[in-house]
């Protein structure tokens, strides 16, 4: 099952490793989930875990967020954009994953901000579906435990 997974996701996930993040992390790396990358996803994952603040507050040095962003190359499914889907949503940066469950065909898109991706339910997504690392996670158990 091929996922896109928002950066808060892996964020989490390296913050505690006894949380859905880390959970939905585990599948990727065990290989039973796919990871759609693009490479302005990546690129936001690499801005935000780099970030002197975000260094600190995980508790990791710079080598060892670089280590994970080298297995999450290695784990994940490249994908080009050939389009600009714009969804206009308030944080720009959210549209690049939009843009890549989209053009993947993820199954979903995973965040813990679900409501930074529903503009007063305006905007609907039919390919895929958006969904909480929790309830993922409920969704994963009932269909493959």
């Amino acid at each position: 099952m091929r996922i896109t997974i928002d950066t808060n996701v892996f964020y989490q996930a390296l913050r505690s490793n006894s949380g859905a993040s880390y959970f939905i992390l585990k599948l990727i790396r065990e290989r039973k989930l796919e990871l759609a990358l693009s490479i302005p996803v990546f690129i936001e994952y690499e801005d935000v875990l780099l970030r002197q603040n975000s260094l600190k507050d995980l508790g990791l040095k710079k080598t060892e967020i670089e280590y994970f962003l080298d297995l999450i190359i290695l784990f994940g499914s490249a994908f080009d954009i050939n389009f600009l889907m714009r969804p206009n949503l308030r944080d720009e940066n959210d549209n690049i994953f939009v843009e890549l469950a989209f053009a993947s065909r993820s199954k979903f898109l995973i965040t813990s901000n679900v409501k930074d991706y529903t503009i007063n339910k305006e905007l609907l997504f039919d390919s895929f579906a958006l969904i909480t690392p929790t309830d993922f996670v409920k969704f994963w158990r009932k269909y493959n435990d």
